[in-house]
């Protein structure tokens, strides 16, 4: 019985620390860019989209197909290296244990 109370204050000591690593990864920020730097692009942990930054020479009206390419690349980057982020942080927590349903 000893044992199971143990596992179970763990269970709430990991419980507490994830809930707090949750709302700092949500204020976390990273900024990344695509094509060179032409389109900057900052996003939370929390992969919501922050600000989008073009560089006014990648805005050419006569290639509106290559600055659309241009920010769909730098938000997929954003969103997969906000993942990224937010999985390595969760891990350490949780030893590396799958926990379904955070983030």
């Amino acid at each position: 019985m000893a044992n199971m109370n143990q596992l179970m204050k763990q269970a709430q000591q990991m419980q507490t620390k994830m809930a707090t690593l949750q709302k700092e990864l949500e204020a976390r920020e990273l900024e990344v860019s695509s094509g060179g730097g032409m389109v900057k692009v900052k996003i939370t942990g929390k992969q919501e989209i922050l600000e989008v930054k073009l560089d006014p020479e990648c805005v050419d009206p006569n290639d509106i197909e290559m600055l659309e390419e241009l920010i769909k690349t730098g938000v997929n980057q954003a969103v997969k290296e906000s993942q990224d982020m937010v999985s390595k942080a969760m891990s350490k927590v949780t030893g590396g244990l799958k926990v379904p349903g955070l983030f």
